[in-house]
């Protein structure tokens, strides 16, 4: 086990009616003008916006609004909200909505306290130091972005994708109510199973490393939990206890826990996928990692054999082989794409309207935004990571 450090400052308030708490909580950290920033009209016509609004008020908190956050948030509305932010004195930001408010949330605050474009941090891979306290009211289990340090911007001038790492980007405080997951749709429940199967797959699989038995049953158990609570979740939308896990989850699967004593952590398939939906505004981020990574997988398998057949093992039930671990491992992955197929995921590149003449472009992309080849198990430069799109088709 390597040497870590793990700070979480972010407080969690989970369960029913929490709504309730906002205001009071937030004035304890020194709120006084509110920016509550929210995508649709959903936030609005589900009553969720007007019971955080009325605790706010409560509290004797004054706020604004800025709506209209949309999947892959984009640059300009977060340009936008830095504006109105300095123009009306807000000193804390709550973001209402799931993973694209909140880092839309994020790049106001980095942007409000640093006085910099957050687009130069994304571009120079460098990291803000500062940031306006952050609150989130989670409505989607999937990102994790209310418990964690990243944040995914969209410049939709340059049609890029890039992610933003910094400590100061953890928000101080989030409430988790399952009950305001009950709406989500069928397809979004099954890309936020994808999502946090994913934030906890990229960092199981992290190479280069071993003895690390306890994150790694860590990360086995919260798949487990995930797989068997979205089966649940998407069979009965209004499950509490399955949309309470979810939840959870989603949280802990992006707050470093499940990377704890790890090295080299790449994250190659976000880092593809970031370009699907960089290139193609309307696919949703879950539905391209269910279609990536079980091509990603097969691609790199035979350099990880035998985590990938523990993982198959442990988390899948798929039984040991051991004189031919790469058999355990491969069937892993079917069951993998299996169950994404399950739970009405893509698992191939049509589905997300991706044709093969934009393979070239894709991969060049990619390569672009990480300054050459895609660190994995080996480098992905342009053969391979076209190589791994058609079997992806």
């Amino acid at each position: 086990m390597q040497n870590f450090t793990l700070k979480l400052p972010t407080e969690i308030v989970f369960g029913r009616a929490i709504e309730d708490q906002i205001g009071e909580k937030l004035g304890a950290l020194g709120a006084r003008r509110v920016m509550v920033h929210f995508g649709g009209s959903s936030a609005r016509g589900s009553g969720l916006l007007g019971r955080v609004e009325e605790s706010l008020g409560r509290a004797g908190l004054t706020f604004i609004e800025l709506g209209g956050v949309s999947p892959n948030p984009k640059l300009s509305l977060v340009r936008e909200g830095i504006e109105i932010a300095k123009r009306e004195g807000v000193d804390f930001i709550l973001a209402v909505g799931g993973g694209s408010v909140i880092d839309s949330a994020k790049g106001i605050g980095m942007g409000v306290a640093t006085g910099r474009d957050p687009w130069e941090f994304a571009c120079a891979g460098t990291a803000p130091d500062s940031t306006l306290p952050i609150g989130t009211v989670l409505t989607l289990a999937a990102a994790g972005s209310e418990m964690s340090n990243s944040c995914v911007l969209t410049n939709e001038e340059t049609m890029e994708k890039r992610g933003i790492t910094s400590q100061t980007n953890r928000p101080c405080i989030s409430f988790l109510n399952p009950e305001n997951t009950y709406t989500v749709s069928k397809f979004q429940t099954g890309c936020g199973v994808v999502d946090i199967m994913m934030h906890t797959f990229e960092r199981y699989f992290m190479p280069g490393n071993a003895d690390t038995d306890l994150t790694d049953r860590l990360a086995e158990g919260l798949l487990i939990a995930v797989r068997d609570a979205g089966r649940r979740a998407i069979a009965n939308p209004r499950d509490y206890e399955a949309r309470a896990t979810l939840m959870w989850a989603g949280s802990l699967s992006h707050n470093n826990l499940t990377e704890l004593g790890r090295v080299n952590k790449f994250f190659p398939v976000h880092k593809i996928e970031h370009e699907f939906s960089a290139l193609h505004d309307e696919i949703a981020h879950g539905a391209g990692l269910s279609v990536l990574f079980p091509a990603w997988a097969k691609f790199v398998m035979p350099h990880d054999v035998n985590r990938f057949a523990q993982l198959a093992n442990r988390v899948f039930g798929v039984e040991m082989d051991f004189d031919r671990p790469e058999r355990t491992a491969a069937e892993g992955i079917e069951t993998i794409k299996r169950f994404f197929e399950e739970i009405d995921m893509p698992v191939h590149m049509s589905q997300l309207g991706i044709v093969p003449g934009e393979y070239e472009k894709l991969a060049e992309n990619a390569m672009h935004t990480v300054g050459g080849p895609v660190k994995s198990h080996i480098p992905l430069g342009k053969d391979e990571l076209t190589q791994i799109f058609k079997l992806a088709e």
